[in-house]
């Protein structure tokens, strides 16, 4: 059949239509004006509300010659989501890591943020917020932070799992495409207003989000404008209980129990025989139990504020096609307190007298204990960040001839992040007693203190750490395709450019006036219902009071740390052609789409030794086959074959070839390498989808990645290079009764390098239907439900098993729906520091609600659950490998949301 331009639109239309759209851009209604009843063989059916919206996503899916998976509007404005993270976590194969009870980064696949690549309208973009230390610190990296955007900006998200020539490289996960709100999408006058309080069950605060958006087209529709705002604030306290890791006398590297401290040690419970040999005869073998390094009670508070500002105008060519015109612009602001007190085991080991000690049942840990001898510390930190983020896209679609089009783009996007981070020690060096039992509950101790821990005359009062740390990310990206509509066959081509840049920074206040005495400088923690509502025993104990100390002590003056500073560039250069077919064969229809794409790196990166700058340069290039197949079997089953190559560049932050980073008291320094090569995969897509009932989708999938270049990192054992030792000694941050000494002490040196290959496999199941057979009223009931398998070597941040689960009930007027999100554990690091073999995150589940009633055709009240069940966050350690020591253990509450939303 011959397809001319007039048939294309009249196929954009109808796509458009059952998208939900009533109007299409005035290029493709002027077209199809004319269309008799015979032309539009194409079933549409109109379906609202959240039904309506997973109609159209499998629309999407189906029509698809790749593997992907689509959210729409109805999706993310009404999912109980704070982020597009937690929108994408409900979708096959996603899995999302939260800070402070927030998304924040997604795993796809099995494979870490960093290998998923993020574009928004179009355009590869760069977003680095914030965290705890254990939620990462600022991001530096490749990984995208989701939680700097709020979910009102966007009415839809595509996750591309399956590579095209035409797709640009970067992400051997997939690629997420977001999308902000066009006035063509939905022609004229429209206007929505919304507004919601949030009460959280922990803070007992109300917080606001509020959401507003007005677009209108002019000049018969050749004309669009939109605008949109979204504002929320968020207050969250983190509280429970740490121990930062765990470790043995023996793999603290720092002295072990004496055999005088242990002669009278009354020991319950017996140590395994082959827990490790020590060459010393006539050594306890209680140095080889585990116990926790820095037992203390945590506390991470945020305060949130979150704008987000998009606008939008499109212009009609006459009837040859469309320029638009999208910015974004968002600003994320954190002001974090966070406090621990802790009593200290790590370094210390040879000064401390266990008096009483019970060994756990595997004669491996140590549950409970009496000591004397130990010190303690409270460590108060607080943090004030901001993310800037902006974009700006120039786009257009041309039809030159009737089956000649051209697409182009250029634009720009930046994220700049900053930390200014104040940490004060307050230290009791006089030694006492201290005792903790966790046989009541293996995550929270009962823990008793042979002093005063809230009298401020026992510490005293230094700066742990004043810094700031900056992370500025530029890309500038230009792209050009051609696309030839032929007979049967369709051909692309094109080319694509981008510059990246980030830079990384520090800052130091120098010469803080230590105290003696911290008297006049602290508070109790104030929160008088710090611990309420908490799986265990929490008491509140003396921090530091930091209005008191800035008044009083602190001048910010801040000195660049210039050695700890790197920046990277790096140039792309693509080109690519693609084949696209549609074809009849034995009464089945056939996609394809195969191509070829390639790409030139070229990266420049920047660091200091000793302040002398180095720079180093490095290039490669990618060849980037790509072949996809969608056979329609009969018309309710698909099946799908993709096979690809793809590729991921290396973190940014590794790259750096200037100083080192240390960790004085963890006694490990880690260097970058800027000659690494980027991760390749070839990758392997099956799928079957059978498309049951109207609405209704049962589908699998199965999927193989062979990386065949894996990045690690290389470890040794041994002393530090005698040319670090002067910069060492004058660093602020080498406290010579806390570190270990570099002079006498190997450091484990950590250093990235490519390494052998490795493989990912796994399988997605999904299955959705609404359940209309039934009869009233339980006809409005529905569900949603995948479930992912992943298997692969030592990658971390992947969960063997995860799975998604929505049940709804819809009718026109009112709507309810409870989602269940559930991950297995993962490890986080598999070169845990202390002696660890590894470090990981229990497998969180999260409950989550939303309702809705609609008062009339333009207002609708809501209701919506976070965390229903409180979920809590659980780090934890591997010990000798086969552990599950508690590193953290910590709750945010429930969230509830009552809001309402106008639209006219």
């Amino acid at each position: 059949m011959q397809t001319d331009r007039l048939t294309y639109n009249k196929l954009g239309t109808a796509i458009l239509l059952a998208l939900g759209i009533s109007h299409a851009p005035a290029v493709l209604a002027q077209e199809t004006t004319s269309k008799t009843p015979s032309e539009a063989d194409i079933e549409v059916i109109e379906v609202g509300g959240f039904r309506g919206a997973l109609n159209r996503a499998l629309f999407e899916k189906r029509s698809a010659v790749t593997s992907k998976e689509t959210i729409l509007s109805e999706d993310i404005g009404k999912f109980p989501d704070l982020n597009i993270a937690e929108s994408l976590q409900r979708v096959p194969g996603v899995a999302i890591s939260r800070e402070g009870g927030e998304g924040r980064q997604i795993t796809l696949r099995g494979l870490g943020p960093a290998f998923t690549r993020t574009t928004l309208n179009g355009m590869e973009v760069p977003a680095s917020t914030d965290g705890t230390d254990s939620g990462g610190g600022v991001n530096g990296g490749r990984a995208f932070d989701f939680n700097v955007f709020a979910s009102e900006l966007f009415n839809r998200v595509d996750i591309q799992k399956t590579s095209t020539a035409s797709t640009e490289e970067g992400g051997i996960a997939g690629t997420v495409d977001l999308y902000s709100a066009k006035p063509f999408s939905n022609p004229g006058f429209h206007v929505t207003a919304a507004g919601q309080g949030g009460y959280n069950d922990v803070t007992e605060e109300v917080d606001p989000r509020m959401v507003f958006m007005i677009s209108n087209t002019f000049a018969d529709d050749t004309i669009g404008a939109l605008f949109s705002v979204a504002k929320s604030e968020r207050t969250v306290r983190q509280e429970g209980y740490g121990t930062v890791r765990w470790t043995t006398p023996v793999d603290d590297g720092s002295g072990i129990y004496t055999s005088a401290a242990t002669a009278n040690t009354q020991i319950t419970g017996s140590p395994a025989s082959d827990n490790c040999e020590y060459e010393e005869e006539n050594v306890s073998p209680i140095n080889c139990l585990w116990t926790p390094r820095l037992p203390r009670y945590d506390f991470f508070g945020n305060k949130q504020e979150r704008l987000g500002i998009t606008g939008t105008l499109q212009f009609a060519v006459g009837d040859i096609g469309t320029v638009t015109f999208d910015t974004l612009q968002s600003k994320l602001e954190n002001d974090r307190t966070m406090y621990n007190n802790f009593e200290m085991f790590r370094s210390t080991f040879s000064e401390i007298t266990p008096v009483a000690i019970t060994i756990d049942d595997s004669g491996q840990q140590v549950i409970a204990g009496t000591f004397d001898n130990l010190t303690s510390r409270v460590e108060n930190r607080q943090q004030v960040s901001e993310t800037d983020f902006s974009q700006y896209v120039l786009s257009g679609e041309f039809f030159l001839t009737d089956a000649l089009r051209l697409d182009a783009m250029v634009g720009t996007a930046s994220s700049d992040a900053r930390s200014e981070q104040y940490r004060y020690n307050m230290t009791n060096l006089t030694p006492h007693r201290f005792s903790f039992d966790f046989t009541g509950n293996p995550n929270v101790p009962v823990m008793e203190y042979g002093y005063d821990y809230t009298d401020p005359t026992l510490y005293d009062l230094s700066d742990g750490r004043l810094r700031a740390t900056a992370v500025d990310r530029d890309n500038d990206t230009a792209k050009i395709d051609l696309a030839y509509q032929g007979a049967e066959l369709e051909v692309k081509m094109g080319l694509a450019y981008n510059d990246r840049s980030v830079n990384y920074r520090e800052e130091q206040i120098n010469d803080f006036p230590d105290q003696d005495s911290a008297e006049g400088f602290t508070q109790i923690l104030p929160y008088d219902d710090f611990g309420h509502g908490f799986d265990g025993p929490l008491n509140t104990f003396l921090v530091a009071d930091f209005a008191a100390i800035e008044d009083q002590l602190l001048e910010k003056n801040w000195t660049p740390r210039t050695e700890q500073s790197w920046e990277i560039g790096e140039e792309t250069l693509a080109g690519y052609l693609e084949f696209n077919y549609d074809q009849d064969i034995a009464g089945m229809n056939l996609k394809s789409n195969f191509g070829m794409r390639y790409v030139k790196t070229t990266s420049t990166a920047t660091g200091y030794i000793q302040l002398d700058e180095v720079t180093v340069e490095n290039d490669y290039d990618n060849f980037l086959p790509a072949l996809n197949l969608a056979l329609s079997v009969t018309d309710d089953v698909v099946t799908r074959l993709g096979i690809s190559s793809t590729m991921t560049r290396p973190s940014l932050g590794s790259l750096n070839p200037g100083n080192p980073s240390f960790s004085y008291v963890n006694g490990t320094v880690s260097a970058g390498n800027p000659y690494l090569d980027p991760f390749t995969s070839n990758n392997v897509d099956v799928g079957l989808e059978w498309y049951f009932a109207e609405e209704s989708l049962l589908a699998a999938n199965y999927f193989y990645k062979d990386i065949e270049t894996f990045i690690t990192s290389s470890t040794e054992e041994r002393l530090i290079d005698e040319v670090y030792l002067p910069f060492i000694d004058s660093d602020p941050q080498y406290d010579p009764a806390m570190a270990l000494d570099p002079r006498t002490v190997p450091y484990t040196h950590t250093s990235p390098v490519n390494g052998e290959g490795t493989s990912v496999k796994g399988v997605e199941f999904i299955y959705q239907q609404p359940f209309r057979f039934l009869p009233a009223p339980f006809d409005g009931l529905g569900v949603v439900m995948n479930y992912t398998r992943v298997s692969a070597g030592e990658i971390t941040g992947l969960s063997k098993n995860t799975y998604n689960a929505t049940l709804y009930y819809e009718r026109d007027a009112y709507g309810i729906r409870l989602s269940l999100n559930k991950r297995d554990d993962y490890i986080t690091s598999y070169s845990g520091s202390n002696g660890n073999a590894e470090e990981g995150t229990t497998g969180p589940t999260y409950l989550d609600l939303s309702a809705f009633y609609n008062y009339n055709e333009n207002l609708t009240f809501t209701i919506e659950g976070i965390n229903l069940t409180d979920e809590y966050e659980r780090l934890f350690t591997t010990g000798y490998g086969s552990q599950n020591l508690i590193r953290e253990y910590n709750h945010t509450g429930t969230q509830i949301f009552l809001g309402a939303r106008y639209t006219m």
